[in-house]
């Protein structure tokens, strides 16, 4: 196949999800299950995915369930030590943590892998997330208000140590200069927060901003805050339709062309020829469990399913619409309209769903999915793939030592991780072609000595944190305090 393409290069991140993304990964001879929680597998995951030249690993988090994996930033700070180029997601949700304790977190991921850190934006409104918090679980939209106003939080806290604060002069015996680290006196309708953050600026100016959403309000707040959106489109006429949505709602937010990645999901079940792709696609399906399934969509559309014949083309009556979910709304669209569109049988639907859960998914060669890449490629559907294998690592090997030297042959993607003239790794941010963030807020400098200051005289940095969340009546809590010595 030839596409004419332009010098745009194709991203990659692995989305690490237990031994694969295909449902029945666990069950098929020769997985190991209990490897989800095991380091050196997410390690060796990591370095077949390093040895492709991918932009990053991508982290998924449910807080609420039996547990399913690591927590993500224990995992990607230890993954930060054994790799060396590969950029590093953590995803965490907006509802149920503090913005200054995530602000922190992240800034020292992205000083423990030297400007590899990125964070993936939820909203998340899992019932079962409450167990880990105080709070109510807020509806739909009033959980991108408070994200909206936790983004502006953590900005502005990254923001709170300029450029050049830390000066370890020993001569002097000063280590920061006061004047440059700002405490940010945020007061909301949700959080009320001091500053400074206690870690000093991140090397990236802040971590890459990733969200995963798209409802309507999803992708105008991924419009204004996100530098890359992980999203679900079946196929290529919707990936492009929603590609051209979201980059349109850029200019409302004063931002320009390029500054957003869209990197929908694609699973993927690959052999060295189409034929022993569908073998092993055949193989998962044979151990997908149909009953457990057709319970599943009665509860997620309302409609009692359980005598409906398996093969039949499935037509659901009065089924419950997105808008009436709070939950992943256009993830329920999506699946909705795939019944609509194919009409297919619950066997059918079952085999869709089990690869990608609602992503794009392939089956097949190599060459042929290098094809596929391709065409969304350069049609305007994507800039690049959160790559979820079936079944982990065969299908991430087999992506690394098939598909990747065929992109690059094709001039899609690189063949070598860059590297600055003096020899030092850059950025994921600078990787992803992405401008160096600009900071959301001026602030005054209240200290006109600057760096000549006393480092025991009083300062933002031995002024206490304050963060409290809803109920905005509960008296703030002190969450640090540091002090210069």
């Amino acid at each position: 196949m030839s596409i004419s393409h332009t010098p745009r290069q194709l991203h990659f991140n692995t989305f690490l999800y237990l031994t694969g993304h295909h449902d029945s990964a666990w069950r098929i001879e020769g997985n190991h299950p209990e490897r989800r929680i095991d380091i050196d597998y997410m390690v060796d995951i990591a370095r077949i995915s390093e040895r492709g030249l991918f932009d990053a690993i991508f982290a998924a988090d449910i807080e609420g369930g039996p547990s399913k994996w690591l927590e993500p930033f224990t995992l990607l700070a230890y993954l930060a030590v054994k790799t060396r180029h590969i950029g590093l997601i953590a995803t965490v949700n907006t509802t149920y943590n503090e913005p200054f304790h995530l602000a922190r977190r992240l800034a020292s991921l992205d000083h423990i892998s030297k400007g590899r850190a990125g964070w993936n934006i939820v909203t998340s409104g899992a019932e079962g997330a409450v167990n880990y918090s105080n709070k109510r679980v807020a509806p739909h939209d009033e959980r991108y208000d408070i994200a909206d106003e936790y983004l502006d939080v953590v900005t502005q806290l990254w923001d709170s140590w300029e450029e050049g604060a830390v000066i370890n002069d020993k001569a002097a015996g000063i280590r920061y200069d006061e004047s440059k680290i700002h405490e940010i006196n945020h007061t909301g309708k949700y959080y009320t927060v001091r500053g400074p953050l206690n870690v000093s600026r991140p090397p990236q100016g802040r971590p890459v901003l990733v969200q995963s959403g798209s409802s309507d309000r999803g992708k105008d707040y991924a419009a204004k805050w996100a530098e890359a959106i992980f999203t679900a489109q079946h196929e290529i006429n919707e990936a492009r339709e929603f590609y051209n949505d979201v980059n349109a709602r850029l200019d409302k937010f004063d931002r320009p062309p390029g500054s957003l990645k869209i990197l929908p999901g694609l699973c993927f079940i690959l052999g060295r020829t189409e034929a022993e792709a569908n073998e092993r696609h055949e193989e998962l399906a044979s151990h997908l469990d149909l009953a457990a399934f057709t319970a599943n969509l009665s509860r997620r559309f309302s409609v009692d399913l359980s005598d409906y014949p398996l093969d039949k083309p499935l037509v659901l009556e009065n089924p419950k619409q997105a808008d009436q979910v709070d939950q992943v709304r256009s993830r329920h669209q999506l699946v909705l309209d795939l019944i609509r569109r194919e009409k297919l049988s619950i066997r059918r639907l079952a085999e869709r769903h089990a690869l990608g859960r609602g992503h794009a998914s392939f089956v097949g060669s190599a060459t042929q999915l290098a094809d596929l890449i391709e065409e969304w490629f350069v049609k305007g559907a994507a800039d690049g793939f959160n790559l979820m294998p079936g079944v982990f690592p065969q299908d991430l090997q087999l992506f690394v030592d098939y598909v990747v030297p065929e992109l690059q042959r094709r001039g899609l993607f690189r063949t070598s991780y860059e590297a600055r003239s003096d020899g030092r790794n850059i950025t994921l941010r600078e990787r992803l072609g992405l401008r160096a963030p600009k900071p959301v807020r001026s602030f005054a400098r209240a200290h006109a000595h600057g760096p000549g200051q006393s480092a025991s005289a009083p300062s933002a940095l031995s002024s206490p944190s304050i963060s409290s969340s809803v109920p905005r009546e509960a008296a703030p809590s002190v969450l640090a305090t540091t002090h210069t010595t």
